[in-house]
């Protein structure tokens, strides 16, 4: 935390009519293309600006090449699709997924030749109402220092140019917006395919509250940008109310992305659902302004330093836990496909094959 702290907007906005709204971009998923930890056949798995390395939760009796492992990013194939109870099947299951899905060159958009994120969700054919929620395969920390990764996604140490900038890794289109006071209006870029359904942004501030927002139906063609304007918000500053604020010790206020949510009314048709999405953007009130102080507040007590510390911490702890979980899922899967054969004479060479490498493994 650098410097300088300010005071609410809503006590700055006592000097006059000035506009001290920002748009950002929350998310933009043309940036989460993999380029990093390559698989035996050479193939990117990770996003490097978002890899993040789980094996200091995993407990010792991993070897290093099990925790060389432990890794996992916003790359667009790591999301997960979470139906709710009544959508829930073996089929639905297994066929509902995130891809990276890539535009095609000729296509009329500003961001032709880039990938976006691309959704099947499997509904239920029966009249029933379901909903679906697309969620990144870890909960976005707000507090991880910005730095590079190597092309093996070990996150190296912080630059002083990074340390300068004063932001951190999730941020500027990767899932964190600092400095979020009033949400003014949210904005998606997405592909319709004239479905019926509904689509919400989840999204959750600093004191880990999540709130949906209803961007509309999906049901016209091609691209479209969906937007929520925020019904509580006042325009005119004479009607609001206004709160002071101390200056130190208060953290920048954040917004984090969450996830969407796609709802399917019993009324509608059921079965595949496909979506595609670019980004999604916030308009916000600042909640804070930065201005040049007398006394460095953060360099002499080192009050907000410690609690984000502590939260990055608590952050880091609830994240490895559960993905070193799923790591050790995925190691119990069954790798095979085919059973032996019984009527080949090889079947007896590879079962004697099968049954010596239990051996050299015990």
């Amino acid at each position: 935390m650098k410097k300088t702290f300010g005071l609410f907007t809503a006590a700055m906005l006592l000097v006059g009519g000035f506009a001290f709204a920002s748009e950002a971009i929350l998310i933009d998923f043309t940036l989460l293309d993999a380029d990093c930890v390559e698989d035996a056949n050479g193939n990117p798995q990770q996003n490097s600006r978002t890899v993040m390395d789980y094996s200091t939760a995993a407990g010792a009796t991993f070897t290093s090449d099990q925790k060389d492992l432990m890794k996992t990013s916003l790359a667009l194939p790591e999301w997960e699709v979470q139906l709710n109870s009544s959508a829930k099947s073996v089929a639905s299951l297994a066929d509902s997924q995130v891809v990276s899905a890539p535009v095609k060159e000729s296509a009329d958009v500003p961001f032709a030749g880039s990938n976006v994120m691309g959704v099947r969700v499997v509904f239920p054919e029966w009249n029933s109402n379901a909903n679906a929620k697309i969620v990144p395969p870890f909960d976005i920390p707000a507090y991880e220092p910005l730095s590079s990764a190597d092309a093996n996604g070990n996150r190296q140490d912080p630059t002083d140019e990074e340390k300068a900038s004063g932001k951190t890794l999730f941020e500027d289109g990767y899932g964190v917006v600092k400095n979020v006071g009033t949400v003014k209006a949210i904005a998606v870029t997405t592909m319709g395919m004239n479905y019926p359904h509904g689509l919400y942004v989840l999204m959750s501030d600093n004191d880990n509250v999540t709130r949906r927002y209803f961007m509309g139906y999906l049901g016209f063609d091609g691209w479209k940008e969906l937007r929520w304007n925020n019904p509580q918000y006042i325009s005119e500053i004479r009607n609001r109310e206004i709160r002071v604020y101390p200056i130190y010790p208060r953290g920048l206020p954040f917004v984090k992305f969450q996830g969407f949510q796609v709802t399917r009314d019993a009324a509608h048709i059921g079965g595949d659902f496909i979506g595609y999405f670019k980004d999604v953007k916030i308009i916000y009130d600042k909640a804070l302004l930065t201005s040049d102080r007398d006394i460095d507040d953060e360099d002499l007590w080192g009050i907000i330093g410690k609690k984000e510390t502590a939260r990055q911490n608590a952050e880091m702890q609830k994240f490895g836990n559960k993905q070193v979980n799923r790591y050790l899922e995925k190691a119990k899967l069954a790798s095979e496909d085919e059973f032996t054969s019984s009527l080949n004479s090889d079947s007896d060479s590879n079962a004697q094959s099968n049954a010596g490498s239990s051996a050299d493994a015990k």
